[in-house]
């Protein structure tokens, strides 16, 4: 009996530790459907990837988080057909969000044509509902939870060889996988939300999906920082620059052999 006792408490102890892990690191997979049409070119619309995938890296700790993209490559799919040249970029390697779930706030790094960006805006909470639903992901036990995010995308649409880009609102549901084994807010795409780690996040029925991959339990704290490198501004003044700069890109293809450049 001692021995058996000894055992069963031996688990439960291992189980507690396992259930409070508060700092770690996260390796996922994005695979996102490209929303691209092209209405004067079946061949080159046939021709188009369907999708793309990509990963990213979160880690975690001090009741904060680092999101950044991490594939060794750049990433890039490139095609060529009948004269036009089309590449389509994968984000930035050097893109980070920082988060501070005390303060509610997050920092963004983002890389534009080789300019630097810091952004600074509120974590702005969604309307969770949890569904019952339960299921195990790389060994923890998650729970399902839905809301909705309203919103802006992008859709491209190519006519006469000429692609455009605009931005379109946009109502996303949310599928969100999260455990209560590693009690943080952290996760992909919506940080600051749910009491868990965030596992596996759906976004429009499939149009987005992240899964975790693996986890790691050590990391070092420092690296977990917010970005300082770039000019600061608020999200509408890096709309407003995005959108220049990205019309600078088109007005530059344009004479350019037929070449577009479209980034996710």
């Amino acid at each position: 009996m001692k021995k058996v006792s000894f055992a069963f408490i031996s688990i439960c102890f291992s189980l507690s530790i396992f259930a409070q892990q508060k700092e770690g690191k996260v390796i996922y997979q994005r695979t996102m459907q490209m929303q691209i049409q092209i209405n004067d070119n079946d061949h080159l619309q046939q021709m188009m990837p369907k999708s793309r995938t990509d990963k990213f890296e979160l880690s975690f700790g001090n009741n904060q988080s680092v999101w950044k993209h991490i594939d060794e490559d750049e990433n890039t799919d490139e095609m060529n057909t009948n004269g036009m040249q089309i590449r389509m970029m994968a984000p930035g390697q050097n893109d980070i969000i920082f988060y501070d779930f005390g303060a509610a706030k997050k920092t963004e790094q983002r890389d534009m044509m080789d300019k630097k960006f810091i952004i600074t805006d509120s974590i702005r909470k969604l309307n969770w509902k949890l569904t019952g639903e339960t299921q195990t992901i790389l060994g923890h036990a998650c729970q399902q939870a839905i809301a909705q995010r309203t919103g802006k995308r992008t859709q491209m649409n190519m006519d006469n060889g000429k692609m455009e880009r605009k931005e379109i609102n946009d109502t996303t549901k949310m599928v969100a996988w999260f455990t209560n084994d590693i009690p943080v807010p952290a996760g992909p795409e919506v940080q600051g939300q749910l009491p868990g780690l965030i596992l596996a996040l759906d976004m429009n029925n499939g149009r987005m999906v992240y899964k975790a991959l693996e986890i790691q339990t050590k990391i070092d704290i420092a690296t977990i920082k917010e970005p300082t490198k770039g000019k600061k501004v608020t999200p509408d003044e890096f709309t407003k620059e995005r959108e220049k700069m990205m019309a600078e890109m088109q007005k530059n293809n344009q004479g350019n052999g037929n070449r577009v450049i479209i980034r996710n």
